[in-house]
Formats: C-alpha cells, structure tokens, sequence
C-alpha cells in the first residue's frame, strides 16, 4: 500500500473523518475535502500526520459542478507539491447533505439542490477524476439503507441515492478496462452530528432499537470507515460493483 494516495470529500467530519483516519492507518495518504469546516478539516489533517500519515485539506464545493475544474486544477497542485506524483489511487465520494420532507411538501428547490450534491455531483466529479485516477484503483460511494428500506418523508433522498447505487454498477462495468474496481456502500443510521458520541443519545438509539433488532443502537462512523478501508486495499480486489449494506440488520 505504500506511496498510494486517496480523495475522500466530505472528510472534515462523521463519516468522511473516520473513512480517512483509517485510510491512513492503512499507511495511505490523503486529499481530503471540506465545503464550510475548513478549520475541522486542517485538525483532520493534523491527526492524520500525528498517526504518520501524510495529507492536505481542500474546498469542494460538491454541488456545484461548474467549479470541479478548479478543483482539480488545485488537486494537481497539492499531488506535486505533497506527493510528487499526478495521479491518486482510491476516490470516496462521501459527501452529502441530507433532507427528510414529506413527498407532498418536497419543492423544486430542495430537489435541485440535493440533486446536484448527492447524484450529479458524484457523477461529474468521477468524470473529472478519471483523467487523475490511476489505473488498479478504485472508487466508493457511499449510498444508503433508505434505497431498500422506505421510510416516510426521503422520497428525494432515497431516489438519488438509489441512482448513486445504479452509477456504481455501470461505472465498475465501463472501468473494468482500467482495472478500477466500484463498490458503493449503505449505510443505516449512523450517528455522525453534532458529536460522534451521539451514539449514546437515546433520541437516535430510539430510531435504530425499531429498526435494527440485533445491536438496538445507532452505528457509529468507525463502521462505514473500516468497510471503506478494506474495500481500497489488495484483499478486496476482487470486489466491485457491489452494494454492500452497514446497518445492523436494519428492517431484518
């Protein structure tokens, strides 16, 4: 794994943090994102290096596509001045926003806007990526346990994220010439803000005792970063396009 490098977005926090502390533990370095937490985002990058890992923060703005050319312009810039290198290996699409409205209630506005981040967003930044993407890498998207379990007032989001999951399928198959293998993960209820420890809040646990029978608490981001982990490294290399679920046997 040595001298490999990984873009994980959305990494200032949650999810995205704990995909990238254990991408480094796996001795891999790092481009991360941030859209508004910047100063999360450098400590991100100070806990990185305090483990001896090697990383750089910058600001993606995932909805917004006319930017992702200089985006990756400035994604270069960081891979010579840090890496000494033009390429990277593993691209995470972790970030995301959330809304939960009710079908009825759910606006063109509200739609347009979780569309550019959740799908379209990841469609063209992937699209971007491929010109830097190393051939023998992979990608992973992260989806959601809401594609296959309806609950009331995700219509939008679950519709987008079920697109996230039909995306991977096609992508691992138009890039098996490359050798880049793509898995999306989905994740049930995790409890990522405004502190990790929301673990222990019974509000979320009161959400995931109903619906995940075998553990009766919320997951927690160590359990979508692990799985993220393993799926960039050599013993997953013969894993893609697969949907792979963290839920805890949600709706089991």
């Amino acid at each position: 794994m040595a001298n490999k490098i990984a873009l994980v977005t959305g990494a200032s926090r949650g999810i995205g943090k704990n995909i990238a502390l254990k991408l480094a533990e796996k001795k891999i370095n790092l481009i991360i994102t941030y859209h508004n937490k910047k100063e999360e985002a450098l400590k991100v990058v100070s806990e990185i290096k305090n483990i001896g890992g090697n990383a750089v923060a910058l600001r993606l703005s995932a909805g917004e596509i006319n930017t992702f050319d200089t985006f990756f312009e400035q994604a270069a810039k960081a891979l010579k001045e840090n890496f000494n290198t033009d390429h990277f290996d593993y691209l995470i699409n972790n970030a995301g926003m959330g809304l939960q409205v009710p079908f009825a209630e759910t606006s063109e506005k509200q739609f347009d806007e979780l569309m550019n981040v959740q799908f379209k967003g990841v469609y063209f930044l992937v699209q971007k990526a491929l010109n830097y993407l190393n051939e023998g890498g992979c990608i992973v998207n992260i989806s959601s346990r809401l594609t296959q379990a309806s609950m009331p007032g995700f219509s939008a989001y679950a519709s987008m994220k079920g697109a996230v999951e039909t995306l991977t399928r096609c992508l691992a198959k138009e890039l098996s010439s490359k050798k880049i293998r793509v898995n999306a993960i989905a994740p049930g209820p995790i409890a990522t803000c405004p502190a990790e420890d929301l673990a222990n809040d019974k509000a979320v646990n009161n959400v995931n005792e109903k619906a995940a029978p075998v553990f009766d608490a919320a997951g927690r981001p160590k359990d979508v970063g692990g799985l993220a982990a393993f799926l960039c490294t050599d013993d997953a290399g013969w894993i893609t396009a697969q949907r792979i679920e963290v839920s805890g046997f949600m709706v089991l």
